[in-house]
């Protein structure tokens, strides 16, 4: 009997946790490289972003091959060549090839307290590891977060070294592409619905 209600409690509480998480599955994620060449610019709006507004958590992450550039050609090159977003990784539990570069993710937390219930502009700083390229770097992404209606809405822009993320860009064309990109987020999270 306590071992069921031991049970009962935990998944309980689970169901409080996810009840309280805001969530977006269109956040807006665009990155831009200024050239004297070519600038390059590319924007999807399949950004995944969770927010715990109880602990500050913050979970985002997009799907590389959901970023859609202007220039067809320059698209397949991102992808083939820079992020190798079809290479395969190591096996999983099942015998399934992996693809460790198919996203890019940021996990973290907000370091201020906010109060979700009240309306207001607040300055943030997000502070936890981004991964690209399979590889992660710690980092702070400074923002603004509004809150208006039970609604938040997050602007952060941050900086993104190749070379922090062992993304080689090849002899001829090292002028035509930036060694910093810069992404910017547009996030619009809601209170997740039960059920």
């Amino acid at each position: 009997m306590k071992k069921l209600l031991f049970t009962t409690a935990l998944a309980f509480t689970g169901l409080l946790a996810q009840a309280q998480l805001w969530t977006s599955t269109s956040s807006s994620v665009t990155f831009y490289s200024y050239t004297p060449m070519e600038n390059i610019d590319a924007t999807s709006d399949k950004g995944i972003f969770i927010l715990n507004p109880k602990t500050g958590d913050v979970n985002a992450k997009v799907e590389i091959k959901s970023f859609h550039f202007k220039n067809g050609l320059m698209e397949e090159h991102f992808n083939e060549n820079y992020m190798e977003t079809d290479k395969e990784g190591p096996k999983d539990t099942k015998g399934k090839p992996t693809y460790p570069n198919k996203w890019a993710q940021f996990k973290g937390k907000i370091q201020e307290t906010i109060d979700y219930t009240k309306d207001g502009t607040y300055d943030i700083t997000m502070k936890g590891t981004f991964t690209c390229h399979n590889v992660g770097k710690e980092k702070l992404i400074k923002g603004k977060m509004t809150v208006k209606g039970g609604v938040a809405t997050i602007d952060a822009k941050f900086d993104v070294p190749l070379k922090d993320h062992d993304i080689a860009v090849p002899e001829a064309v090292g002028t035509k592409i930036a060694q910093v990109i810069q992404v910017t987020i547009k996030a619009t999270l809601q209170e997740k619905k039960k059920g």
